[in-house]
Parts: structure tokens; sequence; C-alpha cells
């Protein structure tokens, strides 16, 4: 029978785990680029949003301030970081290095079922960019699911797990530069990209894969570090 003393620590566990889905809600928002650098995040209609009271919606902004992707502005205001082109350009080389070993792995691991969703996500994403009209917030979103059904298959998870934290930060400036600059979708140069890893993976060809894969995250980050958006600074975050 438990004791008295576990049966106490309960609702604690419930709390966490309403911060822990606090946490991966607000995420998911920032990786998938739903929000983007300088936007303002309310606790209270965060709270109201995901069905739950603003204590466990403030564990989790604690957590992401201290991880560095949020942060508290005068007047305590709660908002993403507006980054820098020299943090930018860092973030993009670590990505470039991080995420091309993942590609590589799964290339060399992937099953036939996990070809199978990186092929979904990579339709859907064309889909959405091709379309004459494309919902850029979603093709965002699109963009990240088709990397990280490429990452999921990699087979280690705590390295899935560092690329996400990665893209918390990723997420709200590739956001806000198709918000700017919508006619990148249609460029094509990332739907390339895409179909050359696609080709790769299911060559089990994990060189090449990683290569387009690299190819991506550079060529992003070389057109949004080209407009000039992003204010000049030395390159650390």
């Amino acid at each position: 029978m438990a004791s008295l003393a576990a049966l106490a620590d309960l609702p604690q566990l419930e709390r966490r785990t309403l911060t822990d889905t606090a946490y991966a809600a607000l995420s998911d928002l920032l990786a998938s680029g739903r929000l983007a650098p300088g936007d303002r995040l309310s606790l209270r209609q965060s709270a109201a949003a995901f069905g739950v009271s603003v204590m466990p919606v403030r564990e989790a902004v604690s957590r992401l301030v201290a991880e560095g992707v949020l942060e508290v502005a005068p007047a305590r205001i709660i908002r993403v970081p507006i980054m820098g082109a020299g943090a930018f350009r860092a973030l993009a080389e670590t990505r470039i290095a991080v995420e091309g070993i993942a590609t590589a792995r799964a290339a060399e691991r992937r099953t036939e079922a996990e070809l199978d969703a990186i092929r979904r996500a990579e339709a859907a994403f064309r889909a959405a960019a091709e379309s004459p009209e494309p919902d850029r917030i979603r093709a965002v979103q699109l963009n990240r699911d088709l990397h990280f059904a490429i990452y999921d298959a990699c087979g280690l998870p705590p390295l899935t797990q560092i690329i996400g934290r990665l893209w918390l930060k990723a997420g709200p400036v590739i956001n806000l530069d198709l918000r700017a600059c919508p006619e990148r979708l249609h460029q094509g140069i990332a739907l390339k990209r895409h179909a050359e890893a696609c080709a790769a993976i299911a060559a089990r060809d994990g060189l090449a894969a990683s290569a387009a894969i690299a190819a991506d995250i550079r060529e992003a980050a070389d057109f949004i570090l080209a407009r000039g958006t992003l204010r000049a600074e030395p390159e650390e975050d």
C-alpha cells in the first residue's frame, strides 16, 4: 500500500505534468514558426488557450526564459527575443553540423515506414509551397514536420531533442522572414533540397542526404542574412 507521504506527492506530480504540457505547447508554437521575434506572450491568454491555470504556464515560461528561448523585457513583458545576425549565423552553422549527423544516420537506418512518413511530409510541404497563395505560417510548420520526420528516423532520441532545442530559436526567425518575404516559397530552392534529401534517404546514401539538408539550412540562412533585417552583432548568442 502506498504511504501517506507518497500520496501527498500526487498533486505536485500533476502540476509538473501540466507544466510539461504547457512547455511542450509553447515549444511547438516557437519551433513551428507560429511566433516571430518580438512577439509578446500573455500568461493569462496562453493559460486560457491551453485550458490550464496560469501557474503551469508561468513555470513553463520560466524554463524557456532560462533556456534563452523567451525573454523578459522591461515592464515584465514576455516576448520572443530579437536575434542578431551573428547569433543567427552561429545557429545556422550549429544546425548544419548537428542536423547533418541526424540526417546521415536516418538515411542509413530508416525503415520503410519511416521513409513513407518522410515522403508524406515532403509532399505536404510541396503542396503548400506550390499553392498560388500559400499559408506561410503553415508552410513553416510543414517544413518543420518534414525535417523532424527525417530526424526521428535517426534512432537517437537525445540527438533529436538537441535539434528540437535549436529549432525553438530558429523557427521564429524563419517565420518572420516568410511574413516579410513570401516569394521565397515560390523560388523552389527548399523544394529542390527536400527532394534531394528524400531521394538520398530512399537510396540509403547518408552523405548525399546530409549534404542536401546542409544546403537547405545554409541557403535559407544566407537568404535571410542577405536581406539585412537582422541587427549586426558579434557572432555569439
